[in-house]
C-alpha cells in the first residue's frame, strides 16, 4: 500500500470514529485528527476524501457538533499546516451559519471555530476570509451569528492588522449596519468590534475623535458637533484606506446637513485631508460618495464664500482621485484582485505546462489572494514572497520547480501595479548632515507631506516657494528641532539667524549681547565683531543705536561664533545696503558652512545657491544650480527671476478729493530746513533738509545703512517731531506708512482674524495708530503754547476747545469754546469756562501758530464726516484685502499667528490704505514679499493716483517705479530727477469726482446725501421768474394758490 493510500486510510478510520462520537470523547477524537492531519500528510497530496466528508458532517444538524470540534482542533494555535489551511478557510462560509443553529452546543462550537481559523490563518490570507465573514453579516438574520462573526472580526484585527486596515473601505459599512440592528447584542457587539477595528487607523491627527465618530455611526445627530470638531484638526498625517472609511461616512453626511456652516466645514476637511492621499487609488472607492456631495452643494449653496470652500475642497478631490472630463471616474487598479492575480498564476503555470488538478482549487485561490495581498500592501520583495506563497505552491508544485515560478509568479504580479513619478536627487558624493522625510503643518494648514530633505556638508541651498507656502516655518520648525528625523543640536549645530533683535535687548550693548549668548570670550567676540566690520564704537553702542542692516551682520556674527555647522537665513538681504549684501555673498561663498536661505533677491539666490529647493505641492523637489538654472528647468517659475512675469495684480484704492490742490503736482506735504536729533546722541542724525511731495510724486530713498532714511520718513509722517524747522501736511491729507519692521503694526494682535484687526484699527472712525504718532500727542512745550491770549469782542480768552470747522476764503476758519481771563498777571488770576453761546469762529492761520495739533484732530474728524470712509462690514474688508492679494479665506477665518510673513505684510498694506490715503509711503516693501507679489506691488503703485515714497536697497523694484531719488549719507539729503523743486503746480487740473455709490460714516451708517443743484446763470435766472410769475397769475385767475419749488431763485 502506498504512502497516499495508507494516509487515506488512517484519516477514513479517525473519521469514522468521529462520526459516533460524543460530547465526553470528541475532543480526544478532534485531536487525533489535528495531529494526523497537520503532520502526517504525503507531501504534494492534500486530503480530498476526507474534506468532502467534514464538508457533509457540517451540513448535517446531528453531526456539526462532531465536524465543529475537528475544526476548532484543526485550526489550533501553531498547528495549523500551510497544506491544510486553504481546505478549512474553504469551510467558513458552512461554518457561519452554524452559529446561529437552534442547538447551544453548536452555536458555542461555530463561534469556537471562526474564533481558531481567525488566530491561526496567515495574515496575508484576510482578503480571501474577511469577504465571507462580512458576506455573511450582512445577510443573516440570526443574531448569534452575527455576533460571533463579530467576534472573529475584532481577532482578526489583532492577528492581521495591517491586512484588516486596507479592507476596512468594505468592513466600515457592514459593521455600520449592524450598529443599526434593532437586538441590543448585536448592538453592543458591532460597537466592540468596530472601535476595536479602529485601532488599524494609525493617524494621530483623528485618534482622538474616534470615539465621536463612532458615536456619529449609531447616532446621526451627533454629526453637527463632530464636524465642528474635526473643522479645527490640522492634518498632517498620511490619509490611508482605513482613516477615509472612518471619516467618509461623517463627511458624507456632513455635506448632507442643512447649515451651510456644517457643509461649509465638512467641504474644508475634504479639502485638507485628500491633499496627504499619496495614491489616487486610495481615495477611489470614496469618490462615489464624497464628489456628488460636492457638487450638489457648490451648485445649491447660497453663501459665496461657502461655495468658494466647496469649490476648493471639489477641485482638490478631482486632482486627487484623478477624476478625468465630466466627473469621469477614474479606472480603481485591480492588480490586487483575486481574480487578476490568480489570472497571472494560471497564465504562468500554462505556460510551462504545469497541470494542476481541480483538488487544488482552493489552494490555487488562497496563493492568489496572498499574492493580491503583497500587491496592495505595495511588498515586492523576493524574500517575503517566498516565505507566504512558496510553503502553499509546494502543495501541488516540486519545491526546486515551485521557487522559480513563484518568482516569476512575484515580477508578473508586480508589473501591474500602477508607477508613481520618480525624482532625481543630488550627487552621493559629500558628507550627509541631514536625510529625513517628515510632515509640516502650520495652525490649520498642511505645508509639506511625507517629503524628503537632504542636505550635504558645505552646500549652499536656496528655498523658494509662493507666500504661505511655508518656507520660514520649516526653517523655524528645523531651528526649534521639530521635524522628525532631522538631527538634533547636539549631533549638528543648527542656528537660526534671527535679524528681528527682541527689543528686551534694546538698551543691551552690542559686546554684551553676543556675550549673554555662551559663544566664547569677550575678546573673541571683538575680534569677529571687528571682522565683520563693527567699528570699536559701534561695539560698545547699545543694540537700539543699530540700522536693521547691522542687526542683521550681528545676528550672522552670533550664529558663526556659535560653530553652526548649518545656518539657515531667512531673508538675510532684508535692510542690507549693497555694499554689505557684497559681503554677504562673499562670506557665504567662502565660509564653507552649509546654508539654507530664504531670499526674494533674485541676485543674491543666483550669487549664492549652488541648489534650489523648491515647494512644489506638498513635496520638496531640489533643482541643481542656481535661480537662473532652475528657472530654465522650471519656466513656471519665471516670477522668480522677472518682476514683470508676475500674473499677480495688486490695485490701490483711488485717494479722496483734496481741497484746494487743482492739479497732481501741487505740494501736499513740505518740509523746511529740517533738523532732528535723538535724544542723548552726540549730533543730529538729519541736518537742514528741505523737500516737498505731490500727488504725482514718486520717490525712491536711497542710501547705506544707518544714513537716516527711516529717520528721514519718520519726521515726514509724524512718529517724530523735529529738532528744528517746520514740516506742512495738507489739512485733508491721508498718508499711508508701512514700517520697515511692518510686524511692528500687528504684533498686538496675533489672536485676530485679519478683519478683526482693521475693524479694531478704524471702529473709532479715526486709524487707532495714527493717534500714537508723536504729532498727535500733546506734550509740555504744546500746552505752554496753548496757553495764548486771544482779544475776541474786547474781552481776554484762552481756548478750552475746538469743535467744527467751516471754509473761510482760501483755507478753513475754526469754532472755538473759551476760558475768561480775570485779574490776569496778579496772584488772582483765574479762568473761567465760558459759555457755548460766547463761543466764535478763529482763521487757521491764527489759531495753528498755538493749536497746531488740536487743529489736526479736528481736520480728521471732518473728513470722516464727509463719509469718504467705507462700512467696516465682512464684504467690504474681504473685497478690499483682495485687492491686495489675501483671500477672504485667510481675511475672516485665520488668525494673524497662523500667517506667513509675505500674508502679513499684504494685511499691513491693506490696514495701511483702508482710508484712501493720499500718499503712499513704505519702507523696504520688499521684505518678507515673494517675487510674484513684489511684481504686483510695482505695478500696483506705478497706477496709483497718489503720491509714492519709497525706502528700498532694491534698484530692480524701483527702477521702472520712481523719477525721483532722495540720497540720504551721513544725515544729508540731497534730492534729484523729477519735481523736487521746480513746476510745483503745474500741469493739468485735477477735476472733483462725484463719489460713486452710498457713502458710510466710520460706524457703517449710511449717509443720505442730496445732490448738488447746477448754478444757473443770470439769462436762466430772470427766464424762470418770467414762467413763476405768469403760473402764478394763471393761478390767481383760476382761485389757486401757486407755490414755487425755485423760489429760492
Amino acid at each position: 500500500m502506498s504512502d497516499s493510500a495508507q494516509s487515506i486510510k488512517v484519516l477514513s478510520e479517525l473519521f469514522g470514529k468521529l462520526a459516533v462520537a460524543t460530547a465526553d470523547n470528541r475532543s480526544d477524537i478532534a485531536t487525533e485528527i489535528s495531529t494526523f492531519l497537520n503532520g502526517n500528510i504525503v507531501e504534494h497530496d492534500v486530503p480530498e476524501e476526507f474534506f468532502k466528508q467534514l464538508e457533509a458532517s457540517l451540513k448535517d444538524k446531528k453531526a456539526a457538533a462532531n465536524g465543529l470540534a475537528a475544526i476548532v482542533s484543526i485550526a489550533s494555535e501553531n498547528k495549523l499546516t500551510p497544506s491544510v489551511e486553504p481546505f478549512v478557510v474553504a469551510l467558513t462560509s458552512i461554518i457561519t451559519p452554524l452559529a446561529g443553529a437552534k442547538d447551544k452546543e453548536t452555536q458555542e462550537l461555530a463561534k469556537e471555530a471562526l474564533a481558531a481559523i481567525a488566530k491561526s490563518i496567515d495574515p496575508l490570507s484576510v482578503k480571501v476570509f474577511l469577504p465571507i465573514l462580512t458576506t455573511a453579516l450582512t445577510s443573516t438574520s440570526k443574531w448569534q451569528e452575527k455576533v460571533a462573526i463579530l467576534a472573529a472580526i475584532s481577532i482578526l484585527v489583532d492577528t492581521a492588522k495591517t491586512q484588516v486596515a486596507l479592507r476596512m473601505p468594505e468592513l466600515i459599512p457592514a459593521l455600520s449596519e449592524a450598529m443599526w440592528d434593532t437586538k441590543k447584542d448585536v448592538k453592543v457587539a458591532a460597537t466592540e468590534t468596530m472601535t476595536k477595528s479602529t485601532e488599524t487607523v494609525e493617524n494621530k491627527d483623528i485618534e482622538k475623535f474616534i470615539p465621536q465618530l463612532i458615536a456619529c455611526i449609531a447616532t446621526p445627530t451627533l454629526v453637527t458637533e463632530t464636524v465642528h470638531l474635526l473643522g479645527a484638526t490640522t492634518f498632517v498625517a498620511e490619509v490611508t484606506p482605513a482613516t477615509l472609511s472612518i471619516m467618509v461616512p461623517l463627511l458624507s453626511r456632513g455635506l448632507a446637513e442643512r447649515d451651510t456652516a456644517i457643509k461649509r466645514k465638512a467641504a474644508v476637511i475634504i479639502d485638507n485631508m485628500c491633499k496627504l492621499v499619496e495614491d489616487p487609488q486610495v481615495v477611489a472607492p470614496f469618490l462615489g460618495e464624497l464628489l456628488p456631495g460636492l457638487k450638489a452643494n457648490f451648485a445649491t449653496i447660497a453663501d459665496p464664500e461657502a461655495r468658494e470652500v466647496t469649490l476648493r475642497g471639489l477641485k482638490t478631490l478631482r486632482r486627487v482621485g484623478n477624476v478625468g472630463e465630466n466627473d469621469v471616474f477614474p479606472e480603481v487598479s485591480h492588480a490586487g484582485d483575486i481574480v487578476t492575480t490568480k489570472g497571472v498564476w494560471v497564465e504562468l503555470l500554462k505556460a510551462i505546462n504545469v497541470d494542476v488538478a481541480p483538488r487544488f482549487e482552493p489552494v490555487v485561490t488562497y496563493i492568489s489572494a496572498i499574492a493580491g495581498e503583497l500587491i496592495d500592501e505595495r511588498i515586492i520583495d523576493q524574500q517575503t514572497w517566498f516565505t507566504h506563497v512558496l510553503p502553499y505552491a509546494t502543495i501541488f508544485l516540486k519545491e526546486k520547480n515551485a521557487k522559480e515560478i513563484v518568482d516569476d509568479f512575484r515580477k508578473r504580479a508586480v508589473d501591474n501595479i500602477p508607477q508613481g513619478p520618480n525624482f532625481d536627487d543630488e550627487e552621493e558624493e559629500g558628507e550627509d548632515l541631514c536625510n529625513c522625510e517628515f510632515s509640516l503643518a502650520y495652525g490649520a494648514k498642511i505645508l509639506l507631506n511625507k517629503t524628503q530633505l537632504r542636505l550635504k556638508r558645505g552646500r549652499r541651498y536656496g528655498l523658494c516657494g509662493p507666500n504661505g507656502a511655508g518656507k520660514s516655518t520649516l526653517m523655524r520648525a528645523i531651528a526649534n528641532e521639530q521635524v522628525d528625523g532631522f538631527p538634533t543640536k547636539e549631533e549638528c549645530m543648527t542656528v537660526y539667524v534671527e535679524h528681528d533683535i527682541d527689543g528686551t535687548h534694546a538698551e543691551t550693548s552690542v559686546v554684551d549681547y553676543v556675550f549673554a549668548g555662551d559663544v566664547g570670550t569677550k575678546e573673541e567676540i571683538i575680534a569677529k565683531l571687528l571682522e565683520f566690520g563693527f567699528s570699536d564704537e559701534m561695539i560698545t553702542q547699545p543694540i537700539t543705536a543699530l540700522s536693521g542692516g547691522w542687526k542683521m551682520k550681528l545676528a550672522l556674527a552670533r550664529a558663526v561664533l556659535k560653530n553652526a555647522d548649518i545656518l539657515l537665513l531667512d531673508e538675510p538681504t532684508n535692510h542690507l545696503d549693497t555694499v554689505n549684501v557684497a559681503w554677504l555673498v562673499n562670506y557665504l561663498n567662502t565660509c564653507g558652512i552649509t546654508s539654507i536661505i530664504v531670499s526674494h533677491d533674485s541676485g543674491f539666490l543666483d550669487r549664492i545657491c549652488q541648489y534650489i529647493i523648491h515647494y512644489e505641492g506638498l513635496k520638496l523637489k531640489k533643482y541643481k544650480g542656481n535661480l537662473s538654472e532652475f528657472v530654465a528647468k522650471c519656466p513656471t517659475a519665471q516670477s522668480y527671476y522677472e518682476l514683470g512675469a508676475s500674473d499677480l495684480e495688486f490695485q490701490f484704492p483711488e485717494p479722496g478729493f483734496l481741497e484746494g490742490v487743482k492739479t497732481k503736482q501741487k505740494a501736499i506735504v513740505k518740509v523746511s530746513n529740517m533738523t532732528f536729533q535723538y535724544p542723548g546722541t552726540t549730533k543730529p542724525q538729519i541736518s537742514n533738509v528741505s523737500f516737498q511731495c505731490s500727488l504725482s510724486s514718486r520717490i525712491a530713498v536711497i542710501g547705506p545703512n544707518g544714513a537716516g532714511k527711516s529717520t528721514l520718513i519718520n519726521v515726514l509722517t509724524g512718529e517724530l517731531l523735529p529738532t528744528e524747522g517746520e514740516v506742512y501736511t495738507h489739512e485733508n491729507c491721508r498718508i499711508a506708512y508701512i514700517k520697515q519692521h511692518a510686524f511692528a503694526h500687528i504684533e498686538s494682535h496675533l489672536d485676530k482674524t485679519p478683519s478683526e484687526y482693521i475693524q479694531w484699527r478704524f471702529q473709532t472712525g479715526e486709524d487707532r495708530e495714527t493717534m500714537d504718532r508723536a504729532n498727535r500727542q500733546i506734550n509740555e512745550d504744546d500746552e505752554a503754547g496753548m496757553k495764548k491770549i486771544f482779544e475776541i469782542e474786547n474781552t481776554p480768552r484762552r481756548v478750552q476747545e475746538i469743535h467744527a470747522r467751516r471754509k473761510f476764503k482760501n483755507s478753513y476758519e475754526y469754532e472755538c469754546s473759551f476760558l475768561l481771563g480775570e485779574n490776569i498777571g496778579m496772584k488772582s488770576e483765574r479762568w473761567v469756562p465760558m459759555s457755548s453761546v460766547e463761543n466764535a469762529w478763529i482763521p487757521r492761520s491764527e489759531l495753528v501758530e498755538s493749536h497746531a495739533k488740536l487743529v489736526a484732530e479736528v481736520d480728521m474728524k471732518e473728513a470722516l464726516a464727509s463719509g469718504q470712509f467705507r462700512a467696516l462690514t465682512r464684504k467690504e474688508i474681504e473685497s478690499h484685502c483682495a485687492m491686495l492679494g489675501l483671500e477672504a479665506e485667510l481675511v475672516s477665518h485665520s488668525r494673524i499667528r497662523g500667517l506667513s510673513g509675505g500674508q502679513k505684510v499684504k494685511l499691513v498694506l491693506a490696514a495701511g490704505t483702508w482710508q484712501r490715503p493720499h500718499l503712499i509711503v513704505l519702507d523696504e516693501p520688499t521684505n518678507y514679499l515673494d517675487r510674484d507679489s513684489l511684481g504686483a506691488l510695482s505695478k500696483a503703485l506705478k497706477a496709483f493716483e497718489g503720491g509714492v515714497i519709497i525706502i528700498t536697497h532694491s534698484a530692480e523694484f524701483t527702477k521702472d517705479l520712481t523719477e525721483e531719488v532722495w540720497a540720504v549719507q551721513n544725515g544729508q539729503m540731497v534730492p534729484s530727477g523729477h519735481n523736487w523743486v521746480t513746476g510745483q503746480g503745474s500741469g493739468p487740473r485735477l477735476s472733483k469726482k462725484e463719489e460713486e455709490g452710498d457713502k458710510f460714516d466710520a460706524m457703517g451708517n449710511k449717509i443720505a446725501s442730496a445732490e448738488k443743484k447746477a448754478k444757473l446763470s443770470a439769462a436762466d435766472i430772470r427766464k424762470k421768474k418770467k414762467e413763476r410769475m405768469a403760473k402764478r397769475k394763471a393761478a390767481k385767475a383760476r382761485g389757486e394758490e401757486y407755490v414755487s419749488s425755485d423760489e429760492a431763485l
